[in-house]
């Protein structure tokens, strides 16, 4: 790639990045489903990026942590779903540094499973040598933050100096940044190759994916259609926390005023019964896209937006023929989890 993120979007190094991950990521075809949907199809593989079993939370920590570095942290704490890849994804990072990592686990989704309940991200959790404990709560960003906040208050009168990565919506979006940056290399790479889409099609939950690559393509003048497939929210509560998100991460690249109301593009059809909830279409897309590309996606995150694009197609909202984009954000540990879920859903 002969142009670096930093090049097309200068105002990145004005924030400290902890390298943690592979790079570039590599951009696929996914011919043999696309040719199934009538599309043509690629994927930015976040999957691939080397730490942990990889994913988006890779790119984010890179800039989460900066401010640890620099304040010479020792531990670190965040909060997640019980199966959170970014969790899981801290603490790896926390090995990698040489960090102590508290991690909170959130009740978001009721389920006795045992799979759920100590296989996959939990699993690796403890693998990665984290110190786990529980929030009663699934959604409640405020009182989950506070939570962190009173155990590093802990820690501190124990001589540790702890650093709180805050997910709900009062604290400095950092992580967006990585997808800043992401957006700007994968127009670098179709750049190179000529392979431009029409749409690029992207999953919408804590928001700063999508809007940190909303910002991103936007910054650097890319004006491709971004469809964030919710797989938390309804699409409304989506749209206004995409819209704060957007407009922070634009003022912090100094480019206020950046993202409009048209930019922001959500769809909550592959949402039901809610997150991290088994559905048809959820169902259906973990299938095919292992039976026909032989890609792997979980239930959380992935396979409800290739659920998500899977419905744009057939609704006609991506037309026939067009050219699209997956950012396939990885989650893959998380199919061990939900393993007796896929089996039993019919």
């Amino acid at each position: 790639m002969s142009k670096q993120p930093e090049d097309l979007i200068p105002e990145l190094k004005k924030y400290r990045r902890v390298v943690l991950g592979h790079g570039p990521t590599p951009i696929d075809p996914l011919t043999r489903l696309g040719k199934d949907l009538g599309i043509e199809l690629w994927t930015k593989r976040d999957d691939c990026n080397g730490l942990a079993f990889g994913g988006n939370k890779v790119r984010q920590l890179e800039y989460y942590l900066g401010p640890g570095v620099d304040a010479n942290a020792d531990t670190v704490l965040i909060t997640g779903a019980l199966q959170s890849n970014f969790v899981r994804l801290t603490a790896a990072a926390a090995a990698k540094l040489g960090w102590q990592a508290h991690v909170q686990l959130e009740e978001r989704v009721p389920s006795d499973d045992q799979l759920y309940r100590k296989s996959g991200n939990i699993f690796l959790n403890n693998l990665l040598g984290a110190e786990i404990s529980y929030f009663p709560e699934g959604e409640d960003e405020a009182g989950a933050d506070k939570a962190l906040d009173d155990n590093a208050e802990q820690l501190k009168r124990q001589g540790k100096r702890p650093y709180v990565i805050h997910l709900g919506l009062g604290s400095l979006p950092y992580g967006g940044l990585g997808y800043i940056r992401a957006a700007a290399e994968t127009y670098a790479q179709i750049i190179e190759t000529g392979n431009e889409p029409d749409y690029v099609v992207i999953p919408s939950g804590s928001g700063l994916t999508h809007a940190g690559f909303l910002v991103g393509a936007r910054a650097i003048g890319w004006n491709v259609p971004i469809i964030g497939i919710c797989v938390r929210r309804d699409h409304k509560s989506q749209a206004d926390r995409i819209r704060q998100r957007s407009n922070e991460l634009a003022q912090m690249i100094s480019r206020p005023g950046l993202i409009t109301d048209q930019d922001i593009i959500v769809s909550d059809k592959a949402l039901a019964p809610g997150y991290g909830k088994m559905n048809t279409q959820v169902k259906e897309a973990i299938e095919k896209t292992a039976q026909q590309e032989a890609i792997i996606l979980d239930p959380v995150y992935t396979a409800r937006t290739m659920a998500g694009l899977i419905d744009q197609v057939r609704t006609d909202a991506i037309p026939q023929d067009a050219k699209v984009l997956f950012i396939h954000t990885g989650g893959n540990p998380a199919i061990f989890a939900y393993q007796n879920a896929i089996e039993s859903f019919s």
